[in-house]
């Protein structure tokens, strides 16, 4: 079974390095973008299974790359979990209205998250 594709869109050096090295670690294939353009570049090419998309990010916001992604037909398939230290019920409400899947707020327990990325996944079509 070829790993599912991933893709941490995070622009925090640290993060992306730890979330990488996790995802990996749990047998994933994992892409890098290190803003929002670089992103929904990476998103429409790559089309990943998963999204781990940060909500602050030069370029373009989490929730902008949100909106697009599922504003394009041709990404229906892809999932996105939020992530952010952004954990105001606003935030919250506008990623899941934006047509997140899922939405984790930073500091996130690395053990919760591998588990909503496996759950994510297996509700994937």
């Amino acid at each position: 079974m070829t790993p599912k594709k991933l893709l941490v869109a995070d622009d925090e050096p640290n993060i992306v390095i730890s979330l990488e090295y996790l995802m990996k670690r749990e047998g994933y294939d994992v892409l890098v973008a290190t803003d929002g353009n670089q992103a929904l570049e990476a998103i429409q090419r790559e089309q990943p299974a998963l999204v781990l998309l940060d909500v602050m990010m030069p370029g373009k916001t989490g929730f902008e790359v949100c909106q697009a992604v599922r504003a394009d037909p041709a990404l229906d398939g892809v999932r996105i979990l939020m992530l952010t230290a952004k954990g105001r019920e606003t935030d919250v409400s506008k990623g899941l209205a934006l047509g997140a899947n899922a939405y984790m707020t930073k500091p996130f327990s690395t053990r919760e998250l591998v588990q909503k990325v496996a759950e994510l996944l297996e509700a994937a079509p």
